[in-house]
């Protein structure tokens, strides 16, 4: 775990809002450090998704600021990536910043690839 230049309490409380920023529109735009920590929690929270139970829906709503949230991380997020086994989030280096040259990069989530979009996929590689 990185300290990121801040004490631990402001590091949790940063870190909370952005992977709950990152889970609630799909992408976050920070700092590449920021970012590598970020993709890591917001894997552990899918993670207890894909468990699916009352302790981990505890879990993540213990971490996870708004509930509305961690109810779409167990509906619909969580579910998406049933057959995958880890590596939910991507980091993509933008280059750095222009007012104080920090390294800077995205955070996504990965799309998942269903039956129906291998189904189509082959049968354009097929022509």
């Amino acid at each position: 775990m990185r300290k990121l230049g801040r004490t631990t309490a402001q590091r949790n409380a940063m870190l909370r809002g952005m992977v709950t920023l990152l889970l609630e529109t799909g992408k976050v735009e920070t700092t590449y450090t920021r970012a590598q920590e970020v993709s890591r929690k917001a894997d552990e929270m899918i993670t207890l998704g894909k468990k699916g139970d009352l302790a981990a829906y505890r879990a993540a709503l213990a971490y996870i600021t708004k509930e509305d949230v961690a109810k779409k991380v167990f509906s619909t997020i969580a579910p998406a990536y049933a057959d995958v086994n880890g590596g939910y989030t991507q980091v993509l280096k933008m280059g750095p910043r222009r007012g104080d040259g920090a390294e800077t990069a995205i955070v996504k989530l990965v799309a998942v690839k269903t039956e129906a979009t291998e189904e189509t996929d082959s049968k354009k590689k097929k022509k």
